[in-house]
């Protein structure tokens, strides 16, 4: 069997294996170029607790197999580094030892089972900024982001309190008429929550636990630097102030008042200069001549 049809063969089986969760993208050639998958957890099909996902990517060189593939995790949620790169050690342990072989499902089959033991987020909630622990009830967006609910209801009570107090500083013919959406606080995509639920939830665990703050004597020394430099940029202009330039006014005059003014303006001393008085005879020079022509016809 040739290099070309052991290929193939691996592709169909693919196909067959995992139908719409795998793509095979060809170049112009008409030889495969990439083949891409996205990888979940194994839940029994149980998709809502699915919370970890990444996408795999593998270019095939002109030689594959008997040339290791060239891999690529992308978009990774849920995962934080150490645990992708875990999984990259993983696969260069998997292409090492089918050198020769084909290995495409034995890589996808390495992360799904890598994924499925650790399927609790290993990232931080991007809103306190402390990890997940046992216990903790958590959010997995449709954008796959990840917040404990306590902290998210937070986030979305204060932004929609924010929006409302927005639209009332502005005039009535300004105000949006679509209702406040919830984001994502970190891809801002919509998201669908019901804050009423999530708000019950207890704080997380190491929230609970962390130490309380306390200001220190190097935190001081800094606001001081900062004020001074916030002062020094003020001084100088640097800094905007918006309710300031909010209150702004442009004021308009009618155009009575801009003819009365037009008409009061001293031609100044450059057109002043240019009036020469006639010559003692009553002749005028050619330039004479046709100044006082112009400002007659004028």
């Amino acid at each position: 069997m040739s290099q070309l049809e052991r290929v193939q063969e691996e592709l169909e089986a693919l196909e067959a294996i995992f139908m719409d969760d795998i793509s095979i993208i060809y170049n112009e050639r008409g030889c495969v170029d990439l083949v891409k998958s996205v990888i979940f957890p194994s839940t029994a099909n149980e998709v809502d607790k699915q919370y970890v996902c990444v996408t795999l990517e593998v270019k095939l060189p002109e030689d594959y197999p008997d040339s290791k593939p060239i891999i690529a995790l992308k978009s990774p949620r849920g995962l934080d580094d150490s645990t992708i790169d875990h999984l990259h050690n993983e696969i260069q342990k998997k292409c090492d030892e089918y050198l020769g072989q084909p290995v495409i499902y034995e890589l996808i089959e390495l992360i799904r089972e890598n994924l499925t033991e650790s399927n609790l987020p290993t990232c931080q909630c991007a809103v306190c900024l402390y990890g997940f622990s046992d216990g903790d009830s958590f959010t997995k967006t449709q954008c796959f982001h990840y917040f404990h609910n306590y902290c998210l209801a937070n986030h979305l009570i204060i932004t929609g309190k924010h929006f409302k107090e927005e639209q009332e500083k502005l005039p009535a013919w300004k105000r949006s008429t679509k209702a406040f959406q919830a984001t994502c606080p970190v891809c801002r995509d919509a998201i669908y929550c019901d804050v009423d639920e999530l708000k019950t939830a207890l704080p997380p665990r190491e929230l609970d636990d962390a130490q309380k703050f306390e200001v220190t004597h190097d935190l001081k020394v800094l606001q001081q630097k900062m004020q001074q430099l916030f002062n020094y940029q003020k001084s100088k202009g640097g800094i905007i102030d918006i309710e300031a330039e909010e209150n702004k006014l442009l004021l308009i005059t009618n155009s009575n008042d801009s003819q009365v003014a037009d008409d009061s303006v001293d031609p100044g001393p450059s057109l002043a200069n240019n009036i020469a008085p006639p010559l003692s005879n009553g002749l005028q020079t050619r330039h004479q001549r046709h100044y006082s022509k112009y400002t007659s016809n004028r």
